[in-house]
């Protein structure tokens, strides 16, 4: 039996309690700042309110601010389940608290961008770590779809365990495997990384036909926008390739579970797709974030505005051919300008 730490306590995050519980694991699931309600939930009745779910007896519930009595001094295992946003708050906990090298795995979504290029998460924190702390930590990522309410009820679900070290992500696969949870090792670290976190931003863009049908005159025969809705994803996977092939990953994680999988996942409902309906309704991101999707974390709208820069530089001095992201280019605009998202359908399906 190993002890495993899972910081963050958010759906995805008390989600993989399940699998680690369900191995035999102990499990200390601790809250971020924002978490304090869902874990006086947990400590009371075991129940995740988000989730709806109780949660095995056996798992313990920390608050942020005892994150150091949950590690203790003989944790195996650190399972990182923050918002993209929370990241530079998990790296000064991890850099505050730890005093020896501990593998810790990502569940978290998102790139961290450079003025020529973008950085996987797990390098980031890495780096940060090791930087501030003088620790090499051992990281992993988790990538593929994997819905956390189906998985907090253990559905079949099947994902991809990436590391640069290939004897890390076998050990973990073996770690959390379940008869119905299955992850499967993958060395393409920059592959699943970029498929992770840009299903969420082209999720937006798929979404667009759903919103886009309620402004169409209604047909005799209640004829849908399911063809456009197909232009569209072909047109994400594409660019996705695009993006990960300027950036050293492979093929294989685009049309595999990181890519195409997790995308169709992300497409069936969640904020990002919802995003995507309220702009193919005409509004702009600033009107959907002051109305509808008020105080809601969106991880693709967030993705898309902190790598616009970067991705749009990229573009400008070569490492990306601009005519090849028309889909991502119209994303960026919509997300940063404050325009309705136009797409360009001319665009789609060029050499």
């Amino acid at each position: 039996m190993s002890r495993i730490a899972i910081l963050g306590a958010g759906v995805m995050g008390s989600a993989m309690c399940l699998p680690a519980h369900d191995r035999g694991h102990q499990i200390h699931l601790v809250g971020t700042h924002l978490d304090r309600e869902i874990i006086d939930s947990i400590k009371s009745s075991g129940h995740h309110p988000k989730l709806n779910v109780t949660l095995p007896k056996g798992i313990s519930a920390y608050h942020h601010q005892d994150f150091a009595d949950a590690l203790g001094g003989d944790s195996d295992l650190i399972i990182l389940g923050v918002s993209s946003a929370g990241v530079a708050w998990a790296i000064d906990r991890l850099c505050e608290t730890l005093d020896k090298s501990i593998p810790i795995v990502m569940i978290t979504k998102g790139m961290h961008p450079e003025p020529d290029r973008l950085t996987t998460l797990p390098d980031y924190v890495a780096s940060e770590v090791r930087r501030r702390r003088g620790l090499s930590l051992p990281i992993a990522a988790i990538g593929g779809p994997c819905i956390a309410g189906e998985l907090a009820v253990r559905r079949q679900t099947g994902t991809v365990i990436t590391a640069r070290d290939e004897t890390l992500a076998q050990s973990l696969c073996s770690m959390l495997a379940t008869d119905y949870y299955h992850p499967r090792p993958c060395p393409d670290v920059v592959g699943v990384e970029i498929c992770a976190a840009f299903k969420n931003f082209f999720a937006i863009g798929v979404g667009w036909a759903v919103g886009r049908l309620e402004n169409l005159a209604e047909t005799p025969n209640r004829a849908c926008n399911h063809n456009a809705t197909a232009i569209l994803f072909d047109q994400a996977v594409r660019e996705m390739m695009v993006l990960v092939r300027a950036h050293g990953g492979a093929d294989s994680s685009v049309w595999g579970m990181p890519g195409a999988g997790d995308l169709y996942v992300t497409c069936q409902a969640g904020r990002n797709s919802r995003l995507g309906h309220n702009l193919g309704r005409g509004l702009t991101y600033r009107a959907v974030r002051e109305g509808p999707m008020k105080g809601d974390t969106i991880e693709g709208a967030e993705l898309g505005v902190s790598v616009a820069a970067t991705l749009r530089s990229m573009m400008t001095k070569g490492q990306l051919h601009a005519a090849a992201l028309p889909l991502t280019t119209a994303l960026l605009n919509a997300l940063t300008q404050d325009s309705p998202l136009d797409v360009p359908w001319a665009a789609f399906h060029q050499p």
